[in-house]
């Protein structure tokens, strides 16, 4: 069996245990399904080298029925080129990040745009919704539904933050290695696609 078939298995067991700590009444059973939990965190732990207690905020944070988390990630171009921010670990991706609780979606791209680059911005159009697993590597212990966004620069200018050390704008052609856990080659692509279409563009969902 392949490691990714093993580590949906164990996704889908994490799920039911979640579920049933949020819905079940019998104090044997939430003990039960603690525990069914907790192995699965050993066994994601297992299976990825990622110590026990990472994977436990990661994938056993939630509560409730399991959703997948939403990622934004704001295309925004200038001369024909496209904005992409400087990471400290070396590589380079669109603005994005979690939406956080309380923000829409065009509110949380906004934010991670200024957060990340100094830059205000606003939100014109939806360019995609993917599902990451069908586009992104690595395999992660949960669902992520990532939105990418069409996005204008009102002023700003960079400042200095704890998550990128700058940003640049880059053609088509003449990419810089990209954290691919966040945005690939062909995600950028699309976003390109998007703005050369312009009203034209029909949004693309998994």
């Amino acid at each position: 069996m392949s490691k990714n078939k093993w580590t949906d298995m164990i996704i889908e067991l994490q799920s039911l245990a979640q579920a049933g700590l949020t819905y079940g009444r019998d104090d044997f059973d939430l003990e039960r399904y603690a525990r069914i939990r907790d192995i699965a965190a050993e066994m994601m732990s297992d299976i990825t080298d990622i110590p026990k207690e990472k994977v436990r905020d990661l994938f056993c944070g939630d509560s409730g029925y399991q959703t997948p988390k939403i990622d934004t990630r704001a295309a925004i171009f200038k001369d024909g080129r496209i904005l992409l921010v400087h990471e400290r670990n070396g590589f380079w991706s669109l603005p994005g990040g979690w939406c956080e609780l309380f923000l829409s979606v065009s509110e949380n791209t906004v934010k991670e745009v200024r957060e990340e680059t100094g830059l205000s911005a606003e939100v014109d159009s939806v360019i995609a919704i993917h599902d990451r697993e069908r586009h992104n590597t690595p395999h992660y212990a949960y669902g992520v539904c990532k939105i990418f966004t069409l996005c204008h620069v009102t002023g700003g200018s960079f400042e200095k933050n704890i998550e990128t050390t700058g940003f640049d704008w880059f053609a088509e052609d003449e990419l810089p290695p990209l954290a691919v856990a966040k945005n690939n080659e062909e995600q950028v692509r699309m976003c390109f696609e998007a703005y050369r279409a312009g009203d034209e563009w029909k949004v693309r969902f998994d």
